[in-house]
Formats: C-alpha cells, structure tokens, sequence
C-alpha cells in the first residue's frame, strides 16, 4: 500500500516536471521564421531592416510602433543561396518567384534567389566588375509575369 502511493506520487511529481518543461519551452525558444522563410542562426526579426542586411520574411506585429500594426522582418546577411525579399550588396539573383512573404502592406511581392557573382553565372542582372557572354529570353528573372533577359557572366 505504502509502496503504491510512493509509486503514484513520484510517477505524479515526473509528469508535473515534464509538463513544467512543455510549459517552458515556448518562452526559451529563440525566434523562427515565418513559413517560407530560409533559417539561418543569424537570422532575427526586427522592426527595420539594418544596412547590410535583407530580409526574407515578414509579419504583422503591435511591436514596431505607437499606434497599430507595422510590418515585422527577419532580417538576415544576404549569403550565396539565400531566397531574399531584397537583392543584397555585392550579390545578383539567378531566379525570382512571386510570394506573399515578402509584403509589407499586402499583395504578392518578388523574392530572389541570391547569387555570389562568378563567372559562368548565368545571372538576372549584371553587377559591378562583370560583363556577359551570352544571353537568354527566360521567365527565371520576371518580376512582373513577362519574360526577362539572363545572361552569362564573366569577370574582367
């Protein structure tokens, strides 16, 4: 009888700690992206987007301002690979898609798939130090539905 009661209080006392833990957990966890969103541990959300920074998503929130909603980014450097709502510094974008992650106000707004500028590229746009090769008529660069130029880099 003694052991049964000591059985049920210590088995009573471990469900108390694991719901605690649950409990806990949501209040530890460091912020995420939104859906859609590409993670990177140097990613956070803020209410401005910093220099040298792009953001890949972005949200709603009473946080950023007096009065009303303002719109929330996750901010993160602009890195090779990156799906971004803005081209970043020193990069050029190889692909776009239409996405309601990016919206600041409503609407589907372009995301770019970021690129380290590189020769044999084939690029969207041109950047600073580069020039092309070649061309191609493609919808892989539309920012508006239509088709788009892309072309082949090469460093000089």
């Amino acid at each position: 009888m003694i052991r049964s009661k000591l059985r049920t209080l210590l088995l009573g006392g471990g469900g108390a700690a694991v719901m605690l833990a649950t409990a806990l957990a949501p209040a530890t966890a460091s912020a995420s992206p939104a859906p859609g969103a590409t993670a990177t541990a140097a990613g956070f959300w803020s209410c401005t987007v910093p220099p040298g920074y792009t953001f890949t998503s972005t949200q709603q929130t009473l946080n950023c301002g007096d009065s009303g909603f303002r719109t929330y980014y996750f901010v993160q450097p602009p890195a090779d690979g990156l799906w971004a709502c803005t081209p970043g510094d020193g990069f050029t974008y190889s692909s776009t898609q239409s996405t309601l992650d990016c919206s600041t106000g409503g609407g589907f707004r372009t995301k770019y798939l970021l690129r380290t500028p590189k020769t044999g590229l084939w690029a969207c746009t041109v950047p600073s130090g580069f020039t092309y090769t070649s061309t191609q008529s493609t919808l892989d660069c539309s920012t508006s539905g239509g088709f788009r130029t892309k072309y082949l880099l090469r460093a000089f």
